[in-house]
């Protein structure tokens, strides 16, 4: 364990646990904020919102091999601990778990257990990414494990994401409140992503036109349009046209995630498209 100023750094399961037992002994409530690291405003105003809501904010930082698929970015992917541990110490962060995958994984990442949530993770980026939403799961679940937290703490720029892991913790009876934070955009309304590094300068123009897709489609529901699959078609003819590949772009029912019909009161448009070699993924709920 290392301790800088005040915030100390875990590299180990035991440690970062007896470190936890401790602090609950003195009536510590603990607040869990998983990420990858490459931290960005998005990344830092949960941390803010967990500091806030509990009396500690633990961060934890480990890019995760399992929910990365053969051909995706995992050794690529931008890792910056010495960055990313000066900004926490701006943000008053506790303590942050930061394993090597050793430890997280000690006979590697095939013969590992992996938790799978049915239903919630086939389509849009499941299907587009499978065995992803495994990963995620079999991580949250062993760092939920790991750290105990009174409440964890997740991004709803992957709202898939922010539902599947809700779903996890309910049904494996984990005692933990999962808490969705609004996603942060930069000031053309760009959602803030570690994988926005990979866009080149002209990318960078065209990437809010994803974001703006799904506030021309919200303005085509809330007016009365419910012709749901015209308005997706539509959408993905305006984002080719603007520049992008649509992966996918779907109006769904909030709480289960199927295609939304007009019955369907609380919506959420799903969407994602690959600009250069930059997947994008972005979202809006809105209430009909």
């Amino acid at each position: 364990m290392k301790e800088l100023q005040h915030l100390k750094v875990f590299s180990h399961i035991a440690e970062v646990r007896q470190y936890i037992e401790t602090e609950k002994n003195t009536g510590a409530r603990i607040g869990l904020v998983p990420t990858m690291g490459n931290l960005h405003e998005g990344h830092l105003s949960i941390v803010e919102r967990a500091k806030k809501e509990c009396s500690h904010a633990i961060c934890t930082v480990y890019v995760n091999p399992l929910q990365f698929g053969p051909n995706e970015d995992l050794e690529s992917y931008p890792r910056t601990f010495a960055e990313d541990i000066e900004k926490l110490k701006r943000y008053n962060c506790d303590a942050v778990f930061h394993p090597d995958t050793i430890e997280i994984y000690p006979d590697g990442i095939n013969p590992h257990t992996k938790v799978h949530v049915p239903c919630l993770g086939e389509n849009y980026c499941g299907k587009s990414r499978p065995g992803h939403f495994d990963g995620v799961s079999t991580i949250v679940s062993k760092l939920l494990n790991i750290c105990r937290p009174e409440k964890a703490y997740f991004g709803l720029k992957d709202y898939q994401q922010f539902l599947i892991v809700s779903r996890m913790v309910e049904d494996l009876r984990i005692d933990c409140e999962i808490i969705g934070v609004e996603t942060m955009r930069d000031t053309d309304g760009l959602a803030l992503s570690s994988r926005n590094n990979y866009l080149t300068e002209s990318e960078r123009s065209i990437a809010p036109s994803l974001y703006q897709a799904l506030l021309s489609t919200a303005d085509d529901i809330n007016s009365g349009n419910n012709r749901y699959r015209d308005l997706e078609i539509k959408a993905e003819k305006n984002l080719t046209t603007n520049g992008l590949v649509p992966d996918y772009f779907s109006i769904c029912n909030a709480r289960n995630l199927n295609a939304a019909t007009p019955q369907d009161n609380h919506l959420v448009i799903l969407a994602a498209a690959f600009l250069g070699r930059t997947r994008l993924i972005d979202n809006l709920l809105l209430d009909v």
